[in-house]
C-alpha cells in the first residue's frame, strides 16, 4: 500500500514539473528529459506512468480541465449570478493555476492527432457542463450563453496571459 502510494506520489511530481516545462517551452519544445530533470526523476522513470510525450502531455490536459470542470461543476448561484459566480470561479483557477490555464490556451493549437481529439473532447464536457447550468438555471437562450462564456474565459485568459487588461473590456 505503501509502494503504490509512494508511486501515485512520483506521478504527481512528475505532472506538477510537466505542468511548469510544457507552459514554459510549449509541447513541441518542450521534452520528456527536461520534464524529468525537473521531477528530479530519470527519463525512463517517466515512461513507467506515460507511453510518450503526447501521453504526458493529455494527462496534464486532464488535469486542468478536471480543475475547471469541479469548479464550475459545484457553482451554485441564482440565475442572474450564475455567469459571473462561474467566471469567479474560473479566475480564482487562474490565479492559483496560471501554468495550467496557459495549457489549456496552448492546447488547442497542438495538431498532433491524438492531443487535438482529446482537448476537443475536454472543450465538449466543459460546453456541456454549462450549457446544462445555463439551461437548468432557467437563462434564456442557453446554448448562445454558454457558446459566450466559454469564448470570454478563452479571451480573459488571452488577456492575461499577454498582459493585456484592456482585452477584458466586455461591458
Amino acid at each position: 500500500m505503501r509502494a503504490i502510494a509512494a508511486r501515485e506520489g512520483r506521478k504527481e511530481q512528475i505532472l506538477d514539473s510537466a505542468v511548469a516545462v510544457f507552459a514554459e517551452k510549449g509541447y513541441y519544445k518542450a521534452t520528456t528529459a527536461q520534464v524529468a530533470e525537473a521531477a528530479g526523476v530519470t527519463q525512463p522513470y517517466i515512461f513507467h506512468f506515460f507511453h510518450n510525450k503526447a501521453d504526458l502531455f493529455n494527462a496534464v490536459v486532464d488535469r486542468a480541465f478536471q480543475r475547471i470542470y469541479e469548479s464550475f461543476r459545484t457553482v451554485e448561484a441564482p440565475p442572474d449570478r450564475l455567469f459571473q459566480t462561474m467566471g469567479d470561479a474560473f479566475f480564482r483557477i487562474m490565479n492559483t493555476n496560471r501554468a495550467e490555464t496557459i495549457l489549456v490556451m496552448q492546447a488547442p493549437a497542438i495538431s498532433e492527432p491524438v492531443i487535438r481529439e482529446h482537448v476537443r473532447e475536454k472543450f465538449q464536457l466543459i460546453h456541456k457542463l454549462v450549457l446544462t447550468k445555463f439551461t437548468q438555471a432557467g437563462l434564456p437562450n442557453a446554448a448562445e450563453a454558454a457558446s459566450r462564456f466559454i469564448g470570454t474565459g478563452l479571451l480573459i485568459t488571452v488577456s492575461e496571459v499577454l498582459n493585456l487588461p484592456q482585452l477584458r473590456c466586455l461591458d
